[in-house]
């Protein structure tokens, strides 16, 4: 918590959001990119960050937790919420999560901790297809989403997700996927990228939650 020590009427009153923007200007609030260190605590919502004798703690979800549990020490994305009483850091395994968890955020009626159920729920790329979809049955099945706030989702960020896909196809929200990953590595084994895609279309017609590998291997027996 930020305090404002040179009030004449309150030493060490906490201050807030507005006055410090007011009064400090320069200050950065996303200086924080990322945090690198060793997993003083760990549990499936919050992260303690050891850096250097320094403890960060951050808020994650699930599918973070899920991606660093196994880990003594590593990196995380970041994020500092900031609120008219306080502020919550938050982390992120990866830099796609981060950037959804920014995009749920700038839509209207969607908090912090809403965005965070939503990671927890179900992962980036799957958020982002349901979005671009317009499955907001499927936003739905997650708890503090309903009928109303999906639909927000669907309507305010499908364009710009959509956009995402075209311009960058193999490394944004939505394509970033098995699939895509599937396709990246047929063509590290020298099969032309159509020919990649389309054997890949085949195997998730008919088998749409098979694993990497196996996708993979059937792949190229479609080929």
């Amino acid at each position: 918590m930020f305090l404002q020590k040179n009030n004449p009427t309150s030493v060490h009153r906490p201050i807030s959001l507005k006055w410090f923007k007011k009064n400090c200007p320069i200050f950065d609030f996303a200086m924080i990119a990322f945090v690198r260190g060793k997993f003083a605590l760990k549990t499936p919502a919050r992260l303690i960050v050891d850096v250097n004798g320094v403890g960060y703690d951050l808020q994650i979800s699930l599918h973070t937790y899920s991606a660093i549990v196994n880990n003594d020490e590593g990196t995380l994305h970041t994020y500092l919420h900031l609120f008219e009483n306080g502020q919550t850091f938050y982390g992120f395994a990866t830099e796609a999560e981060k950037e959804m968890f920014l995009m749920l955020i700038s839509v209207s009626g969607v908090g912090a901790a809403t965005a965070r159920m939503m990671l927890s729920g179900m992962k980036p790329d799957e958020i982002a297809k349901a979005i671009v979809q317009g499955n907001a049955k499927q936003l739905e099945s997650i708890k503090g989403i309903g009928r109303k706030s999906a639909e927000r989702l669907i309507v305010e960020l499908k364009d710009k997700l959509s956009k995402q896909a075209l311009d960058n196809p193999l490394a944004n929200l939505v394509t970033h996927t098995i699939d895509a990953d599937a396709v990246t590595a047929l063509i590290a084994l020298g099969i032309a990228k159509p020919m990649a895609e389309n054997a890949v279309k085949k195997v998730i017609a008919t088998q749409p939650d098979i694993s990497l590998e196996l996708m993979i291997k059937q792949a190229l027996k479609n080929l």
